[in-house]
Formats: C-alpha cells, structure tokens, sequence
C-alpha cells in the first residue's frame, strides 16, 4: 500500500503544478492576445489614414480635372475668333471709310446691321473690345508704338489707340497698339541763359 500512497501524492503533486501552470499559459495567452489587438488597431490606424489619403488625393484629382475641363470649354473658341478679330478690324476701318466717304445711306445702314450681329456673335462667345483711350499704361494689355511728350496729361497715359485690343473672358487675345505720353523734355540751361541774356 505504500506504493499506492506514492502514487497518490504524485498524481496530487502533478494536478498542483497542472493548477499553477495553467495561470501561467492564460497569461501567456492574454498578453498575446493584447499583442494582437495593438497590432490590428495600428494596421486600422494606418489603414484609415491611407483611406483618408487617397480620398483627398482624389477630390484634389477630381477639381484640376473639372478645372482643367471648364477652361477648355470657356476657351474653346478662341482660336477661331483670334482669326475673326482681323475680319472685325476690316468691317471697322470700311464702315469708317464709307461715312468719310458720304457713301449711299441704305449701304452704311446695311453694313452697320451686319457689323452690329457680327459684335453681338463675337460677345456672345465672350469676346471683349478693350477701353484704352485716358487709361494708364499697361504692359500686360497695350503695345506701346510711340512716346509723345505732353505736359497736360501725366506720363504713361494712352493717348491713341492705333489698333484695337481684344479679350477673351479675362484672357488678352490682342494687345491694343497705342502711342503713350511722356513727361516733356526741359529746355537745356544754355537756351534759357541765351534766353534770358537777349531779354536784358
């Protein structure tokens, strides 16, 4: 019997160290599982931010394109009215030449009807006659031809407009060609000493 007892109280001692280990395997277990849950929330965190990241990539896509695609239907005509806007000139400059001229009434009448449709047409597709004459000069919008010094305007005023200046929208199709004022050149001190020698 006394080997029974020992059998006994090794199968007590076994079923202990069973007891004490299995605290032990589901601590091991729990901090795995804890490892895990770490690691899928920061897989989610970065998932998220990708997600979050191509979605404004594309929105930002998606306005350039919508951008992108309106100037090219504000602007589409632009090439065909840059080549009406000589056409425009000539129609201008005959119309002018056939009232210096006192030509027939009905025929200016006539030609003054189409010029009008033609402006409205060219107006309709956004096209803009610029204002010049009085304005500062501007190198984004005029040519300057000429420089004429004048003393009763301020310098870098248009004086005449040569040819006209087109828009499109808000885009310079044509700069307008203009001659530009300038500040007058004084008189050179020996004349105003000779001047003033032949006064006395």
């Amino acid at each position: 019997m006394p080997g029974e007892k020992n059998e006994q109280e090794q199968e007590k001692a076994e079923q202990a160290a069973d007891e004490k280990r299995q605290p032990s395997q589901e601590k091991s277990e729990t901090a795995v599982l804890t490892e895990r849950i770490a690691e899928l929330e920061k897989q989610s965190a970065q998932l998220r931010d990708q997600l979050l990241r191509k979605a404004a990539e594309f929105d930002n896509n998606k306005r350039r394109t919508e951008n992108d695609f309106a100037a090219l239907t504000k602007y589409a005509a632009e090439n065909i009215i840059t080549q009406l806007v000589p056409i425009l000139d000539d129609f201008n400059r005959s119309l002018k030449s056939i009232k210096e001229k006192g030509e027939n009434d009905s025929l200016v009448k006539g030609i003054e009807l189409i010029y009008t449709k033609f402006i409205k047409v060219l107006e309709a597709q956004g096209l803009k006659t610029m204002d010049v004459v009085g304005k500062e000069f501007n190198v984004d919008v005029h040519d300057a031809l000429m420089q004429v010094p004048r003393a009763d305007v301020p310098p870098h005023t248009v004086l005449e407009e040569v040819e006209k200046g087109y828009l499109l929208f808000d885009k310079v199709i044509r700069h307008a060609k203009v001659v530009v004022s300038t500040t007058p050149a004084e008189e050179p001190l020996q004349q105003q000493t000779k001047t003033e020698n032949f006064e006395d």
